[in-house]
């Protein structure tokens, strides 16, 4: 019995003491624990503020015990440019918290309520911070500074600004769009739209990255719309879009004089780029390029001027991959067109020769004329010519005219050649048979391309058969030649 009682005591007790620590300490005078002391019975702002000033250490020590910390520094800078409302606080006003002196200490007094038997004559300040309104009081008796109460501040609208460069760019080229310049934005969006109006992106960002960096793979214009969104997630109501232009890229054509190039070595080949085309501008510049079958570079070029043409002389035969790229006024660049030439060298030419042609020395003077067929067997290295015509004879009996024929096969080293074959020719006089010969011959090329040559050509022809010496049946002319 006597340990029930004992529990009801003690209950009564922690009740009785938990009400004294949640109810409000009831302030009846003022002016008897100051914050500071003040000069006179009713002090003015500016010594109020002046207080303040001098006593700015304790005010922090005083905000750090209050709770209220974060709150020091913006109640120093916004009390220096604030004008103090005189108010007067009725009776059973209430106050968060005050600063107070007691034997020299700093101490604070929470949950207060004004009891004294008229209103209290205070100086009323405000200090905002983080969308807050802080109403601090100083009653005018004395120094003290209260914390009466705190509203919430409505939020800023926001204001989105959207900055995206640059406003024209190639196909994959960066475009970087910027919403840094947006205010009072706890977040902001885009939505990228193509040129149909379909969304093509979106992109969340926050004031600490207020970026973002993206490619296009399409031409067109695209729009950037954006918004901004306040602390109350409310969007921003002002425009705010830009625009970007994605460049189309040029398409290129490539045509050839030939193809293939039969006979067309030495002779040049025009490379055209001049149909190439850009949709929305024009096509500046050809960048050509020529590789051999195994692919290695045998030569290149650019024109930047129209028509975007290159003639080419091709000096080998051969399979040759032409290439050609475009560049627009943008510096956008096409994908490459590509040719395949097969140039071959002419290995066939018809020639004339003549000039001055003796039989058995001087005794038989002559001037021969001669239709050639020339045949390349390994270009500029070996030919197979097979000649035939005639001489006529410049002195009378026992000389006559003569028809000749020729089959050689020459070795060219440069500008020279030399050869040997088979020739026939009839009778040169009377009494006189038809020779089967044996022929020499060396040449010079004056001039020479694949297209047509032309040099001196030197022959002499010796007969074979029983009964025929060289000394008195020997030929040699000395002529002119001209392929074609």
């Amino acid at each position: 019995m006597k340990n029930k009682k004992f529990a009801v005591f003690v209950i009564l007790i922690l009740v009785v003491f938990s009400l004294n620590t949640f109810a409000a300490t009831q302030l009846k005078t003022i002016g008897k624990y100051t914050f500071a002391r003040v000069k006179g019975t009713i002090p003015t702002q500016d010594v109020m503020k002046m207080l303040i000033d001098r006593y700015s250490v304790d005010i922090k020590y005083g905000f750090d015990q209050a709770g209220y910390g974060d709150l020091y520094l913006p109640f120093l800078d916004q009390l220096k440019a604030a004008t103090f409302e005189e108010k007067s606080l009725p009776v059973g006003d209430k106050l968060m918290w005050m600063l107070f002196r007691s034997q020299g200490k700093v101490k604070v007094a929470r949950d207060i309520e004004w009891a004294g038997k008229a209103p209290l004559e205070v100086f009323v300040f405000n200090v905002k911070k983080d969308y807050k309104n802080y109403e601090f009081i100083m009653p005018r008796p004395c120094g003290n500074i209260a914390l009466r109460s705190i509203t919430e501040l409505p939020k800023p609208e926001a204001i989105c600004a959207i900055s995206v460069t640059p406003e024209k760019v190639n196909l994959k080229d960066p475009v970087t769009v910027d919403l840094s310049g947006s205010q009072n934005a706890k977040s902001m969006e885009v939505a990228v739209m193509g040129s149909d109006g379909a969304k093509v992106a979106a992109h969340a960002f926050v004031p600490e990255s207020p970026k973002w960096q993206t490619t296009f793979d399409r031409p067109g214009i695209y729009t950037f719309k954006a918004q901004a969104f306040n602390e109350d997630g409310k969007a921003s109501t002002n425009p705010c879009e830009a625009k970007v232009y994605v460049n189309a890229p040029p398409t290129c054509q490539l045509k050839t004089s030939c193809l293939p190039c039969k006979n067309f070595v030495g002779k040049p080949v025009s490379i055209d780029a001049t149909g190439s085309t850009d949709p929305d501008g024009k096509v500046t510049k050809a960048d050509f390029d020529i590789t051999d079958a195994a692919g290695n570079p045998v030569d290149k070029f650019m024109d930047s001027e129209v028509p975007l043409t290159w003639d080419y002389i091709f000096k080998k035969p051969g399979s040759y991959a032409i290439t050609v790229v475009v560049t627009d006024d943008f510096g956008a660049v096409s994908e490459p067109c590509r040719v395949v030439l097969d140039v071959t060298q002419k290995l066939d030419y018809f020639s004339v020769e003549g000039g001055p042609f003796f039989a058995r020395g001087s005794h038989g003077p002559y001037l021969y004329a001669a239709l050639d067929w020339f045949h390349w067997l390994k270009p500029d290295k070996w030919d197979f010519t097979v000649a035939g015509g005639g001489a006529v004879a410049l002195k009378g009996d026992p000389w006559k005219s003569i028809f000749l024929a020729d089959a050689t096969i020459n070795y060219h080293i440069q500008s020279f050649y030399l050869g040997g074959g088979v020739g026939f020719t009839t009778s040169v006089k009377e009494g006189r048979s038809a020779d089967f010969e044996i022929i020499g011959k060396v040449g010079i090329d004056l001039f020479k391309n694949p297209d047509h040559m032309g040099g001196l050509i030197f022959q002499v022809r010796w007969p074979v058969g029983s009964g025929r010496s060289y000394s008195d049946n020997h030929k040699y002319g000395l002529g002119f030649r001209f392929l074609f």
